[in-house]
């Protein structure tokens, strides 16, 4: 058992005082009468009622005891449940370079890889979980947090054009990786999500992943765009955004080759069903174990207590009214 308000315990050390007032005020209060001798009535019994007249006031006393345990709301909960699971630091590097405007997903592969990405960390809920964005540069959206509903707030306001254009793959993973080596979590993973190839930036996409196996931090990389050709957008001479098609360049090679050392994984999505799927697949890799306690709800359990006190009072008014009466 427990209590909801415990403080209004304290409360009943003022039993003590009224049980001491209670003793000094019988001393006092013994009603006299003047007589010759009391010799006949020396042999007289002492009744039952003499001692019984002072229960009246024990009465008094777990009743008000009773009501103040009401007050504190005992509380019952049921018994607890330990499950062993373990928290895991997870980055996921997100390219943000124009061509992820390219209409093959719906309805653009930005806005696809915000919500796949955003129904994962949704669902890890024990992790250490941070936002890397990178296109002509790198940049730490959200810091390593198990905050779920700043990383959330953080992809829905998300846009495109934060940073040069470009797509700089390796500054991504460094950037990442300075994220995640500060973690203290025993399992560390990079998700990278891009639709091109290394065209800029100042670390060597092999160079990182390299870093990334003497860290221990293992890769998950996801080549993000259909086969063939898709919409891709393109600025006219009026300033206007238009959508032709052009083929689909993808670096698995080099994907490949940053998962293989660093004991990840490469992933090909060409829709948004199949990147729903790759995400899917690297939740199940990833999950590991950590302590977790499960409890019931709690439940107020004042009612004995209230009624006690009523019993008490009760009983005290009846026998304080008939078999205890005294005249004033």
């Amino acid at each position: 058992m427990q209590f909801a308000h415990p403080n209004f315990l304290w409360t009943l050390l003022l039993l003590v005082p009224l049980a001491v007032w209670y003793v000094l005020k019988q001393r006092r209060n013994h009603a006299t009468l003047a007589l010759s001798t009391t010799a006949p009535f020396a042999s007289l019994p002492t009744s039952w009622k003499q001692y019984l007249r002072h229960f009246l006031f024990i009465l008094r006393l777990a009743a008000l005891a009773c009501l103040i345990i009401v007050m504190a709301r005992p509380q019952i909960r049921d018994s607890w449940r330990t499950t062993s699971t373990e928290g895991t630091d997870i980055v996921i590097a997100m390219d943000v370079s124009s061509s992820m405007l390219a209409r093959d997903f719906e309805p653009d592969r930005f806005e696809a890889a915000k919500d796949v990405a955003a129904r994962f960390i949704a669902g890890r809920e024990s992790d250490n979980i941070g936002i890397v964005v990178f296109a002509g540069e790198s940049l730490t959206g959200v810091p390593m947090t198990v905050d779920r509903s700043q990383l959330l707030q953080y992809l829905q306001s998300l846009r495109m054009n934060v940073l040069e254009d470009g797509t700089a793959i390796g500054d991504g993973i460094a950037t990442s990786l300075n994220r995640l080596k500060e973690g203290k979590a025993k399992s560390k993973s990079i998700i990278l999500l891009t639709d091109g190839s290394n065209n800029t930036g100042v670390v060597a996409p092999v160079t990182a992943s390299e870093v990334a196996k003497e860290l221990g931090v293992k890769i998950y990389t996801i080549g993000i765009g259909t086969n063939g050709n898709a919409p891709y957008p393109t600025r006219t001479i009026t300033g206007r955004i238009e959508f032709t098609p052009q083929p689909v360049v993808i670096d698995e090679a080099t994907l490949e080759t940053i998962a293989q050392k660093t004991g990840g994984k490469y992933f090909r999505a060409t829709n948004n069903r199949v990147l729903q799927d790759v995400f899917e697949e690297i939740d199940a890799l990833e999950k590991t174990q950590m302590d977790v306690r499960h409890f019931s709800h709690t439940e107020d359990n004042y009612m004995t207590w209230a009624c006690l006190a009523f019993l008490f009072f009760a009983i005290e008014l009846l026998l304080r009214y008939t078999v205890l009466r005294t005249i004033p």
